[in-house]
C-alpha cells in the first residue's frame, strides 16, 4: 500500500512542479493567438471550456489502454508502478505537453506536418503514411472489439449488426463539427471513466485488498525468459506511461484550446491523470487476485482477457454500479477512441492535400474511402498486426519526442527535457527488436541488448549531428 499512495502522491504532486516547470522550458504566453480562434471554422476550429477539452483529451488518448496495458503491465510485478509512475512524469506528460504546445504553435496541424517540419520531409511522408495506416487500424480493432463485447451483452443482434451500428456512429461523429458529439456527449464517458477510478481508489485504500509493495524486481510472468521486464514491460504498458497514439489525438484539441495557458491542464493534466487509472488498474489486478503471481496464473487460465477482469473486479468490487461502469469502460472508451482515430485520419489527409474542411461534401470525399477501407479490414485476421501495434504505438512516441528535442533545441531552452526520454525510448525500441520473438527472436541475451544499444548509439549520432547543424542556424 505504502508503494501504491507515494506513487499516487508524485503523480498529483507532478502536475503541480514539473508541469509549471515545463511551462517555463515552453515560455507559455497567454495572450499569443491560438488556432481556436485565428482559424475558426465551427468545425475542428472550435473554442471550448477548459473543463471539456480536459474531458475529452482525456478520453481520446485513454480509451482502454490505461486499464489493459495496465493490468497487462501488472503481471510484471509492481516493477509496473515504476514505469506508470515516473515514466507518466517524465516521458508521457512531458510528451504530451510540450507536442501540444507544438501542435497549438503551429496551427494545430496534425503530428506529422509537425514532425515534418523538425525531423525533414522525408520523416514527414514516412509520418503521413505511418499515422494514416496506424489511425486506421486503431479505429478497425477499436470497432470490433465493442462489438464482439456487445453482441456477449445481446447475443439477439448479431455482431454484424453491431458492426453497422457502430460503423454508421463513427461516420456521423466524424462528419459533424467537434463540438456537437464529441465536446457534448464525451465530457459524460470522461466523467465515468474517473468515476471508475476514484471508486476502484476507495476499494484499495478501505477494503480488505493487499496491495503488493516494491521489494525486488522480480518479474511474475510465467515466462520471464520470453518476456522479460527490459523491454517488454516498457512497450506492454504505453498509455498510462507514454504513448505515441496520443500525438495523433492531441491536434484535435489543440484546436480547441482558448490560450496558451490551458496547456498545461488539457496535454499534461489528461496524461497524468490516464497514469493515475493506470496506476489505479495495476494496484486493484495486482490486490484482487492476491498479488501478482496470482493476477498472471488468472490472466493464463483466460486466455490474457483483459475484459474478463475488468469485468470480474468491476463486478465483484463495486457492484451493479461498477458493472454499468464497466461497460462505460471496456465499450464506451474504445467506441470513443475509435471515433476520434477516424477523425485525426480525415484532418492528418486534410492538411496533405490542404482541403478545406469547413464543407461537408469535402469531408464526405475523405471519410468515405476511410470508412470503406476500415470496413473492409473487419473481416481481416488482425491477430498478427496486432501483435506488433504496441512496439509500433512507442516507436511512433519515440519520433515525436526527438521531434520536440530539436525543437526545444532550436529554440534555446532546455532540451534535456525531452532527450533523455528519447534516448531511453529509443533503447526500448531497438532492444525490443533483437529480444522479442515478434522481430529477430534472439531472447534476453547480452547479444540482443548490444544490439539494441548499438542501434540506439548511431541514431544518437545522428541527432547529435542534426542538433549541432541546427545551432549554427539563427533561434
Amino acid at each position: 500500500m505504502i508503494t501504491f499512495i507515494v506513487c499516487l502522491a508524485l503523480l498529483v504532486t507532478a502536475y503541480f512542479t514539473y508541469g509549471v516547470y515545463l511551462e517555463r522550458v515552453c515560455k507559455i504566453d497567454p495572450a499569443a493567438a491560438v488556432p481556436s480562434k485565428r482559424l475558426y471554422d465551427g468545425v475542428d476550429y472550435v473554442p471550448m471550456p477548459r473543463w471539456r477539452t480536459f474531458l475529452v483529451q482525456l478520453l481520446n488518448i485513454a480509451g482502454i489502454g490505461p486499464i489493459f496495458g495496465a493490468i497487462l503491465g501488472a503481471c510484471f510485478g509492481p516493477s509496473a508502478f515504476l514505469w506508470i509512475t515516473f515514466g507518466g512524469i517524465f516521458m508521457g506528460a512531458m510528451h504530451d505537453f510540450v507536442s501540444g504546445v507544438m501542435l497549438v504553435r503551429n496551427d494545430g496541424l496534425s503530428i506529422p506536418e509537425i514532425v515534418g517540419r523538425y525531423l525533414g520531409g522525408g520523416m514527414r511522408q514516412f509520418m503521413r503514411i505511418f499515422s494514416i495506416i496506424l489511425l486506421i487500424l486503431v479505429g478497425v480493432v477499436f470497432l470490433r472489439s465493442p462489438a464482439s463485447i456487445l453482441h456477449g451483452l445481446l447475443p439477439d443482434i448479431s455482431y454484424l449488426w453491431w458492426i453497422a451500428i457502430i460503423i454508421v456512429y463513427y461516420f456521423v461523429a466524424t462528419l459533424l463539427p467537434v463540438d456537437k458529439i464529441i465536446g457534448r456527449l464525451y465530457p459524460v464517458f470522461g466523467f465515468a471513466l474517473i468515476f471508475m477510478a476514484l471508486g476502484l481508489m476507495g476499494v484499495i485504500l478501505f477494503g480488505d485488498y493487499t496491495v503488493p509493495e516494491i521489494t525486488d524486481l522480480h518479474n511474475s510472468q510465467p515466462d520471464p525468459a520470453a518476456m522479460p521486464i527490459v523491454p517488454t514491460l516498457f512497450i506492454t504498458i504505453a498509455c498510462g506511461a507514454i504513448s505515441g497514439f496520443h500525438a495523433t489525438q492531441s491536434p484535435l484539441m489543440a484546436r480547441c484550446v482558448n490560450n496558451e495557458r490551458e496547456c498545461r491542464s488539457v496535454f499534461y493534466g489528461a496524461m497524468i491523470a490516464e497514469s493515475i487509472i493506470a496506476l489505479v488498474w495495476a494496484a486493484i489486478a495486482m490486490a484482487f487476485f492476491g498479488g501478482a503471481d496470482g493476477l498472471s496464473q488468472a490472466m493464463v487460465e483466460h486466455g490474457n482477457d483483459a475484459a474478463w477482469a475488468v469485468n470480474t473486479i468491476s463486478r465483484t468490487t463495486l457492484g451493479l454500479v461498477g458493472g454499468i461502469l464497466a461497460v462505460l469502460g471496456v465499450v464506451a472508451a474504445p467506441i470513443t477512441s475509435g471515433d476520434t482515430a477516424f477523425r485525426s485520419a480525415r484532418l492528418i489527409i486534410a492538411d496533405i492535400f490542404h482541403i478545406d474542411q469547413r464543407s461537408k461534401l469535402k469531408r464526405l470525399y475523405i471519410s468515405v474511402p476511410l470508412f470503406a477501407v476500415g470496413l473492409g479490414l473487419t473481416f481481416v485476421d488482425f491477430d498478427v498486426v496486432w501483435r506488433y501495434f504496441s512496439w509500433t504505438n512507442q516507436a511512433l512516441a519515440t519520433i515525436v519526442l526527438w521531434s520536440i528535442v530539436v525543437y526545444l533545441a532550436r529554440r534555446r531552452r532546455n532540451y534535456w527535457v525531452a532527450l533523455l526520454p528519447a534516448i531511453f525510448m529509443t533503447y526500448i525500441c531497438a532492444s525490443f527488436i533483437f529480444v522479442s520473438s515478434q522481430f529477430v527472436g534472439l531472447g534476453s541475451t547480452p547479444t540482443a541488448y548490444l544490439c539494441g544499444g548499438a542501434a540506439t548509439l548511431v541514431i544518437l549520432i545522428i541527432m547529435i549531428y542534426k542538433l549541432r547543424k541546427d545551432a549554427k542556424m539563427p533561434a
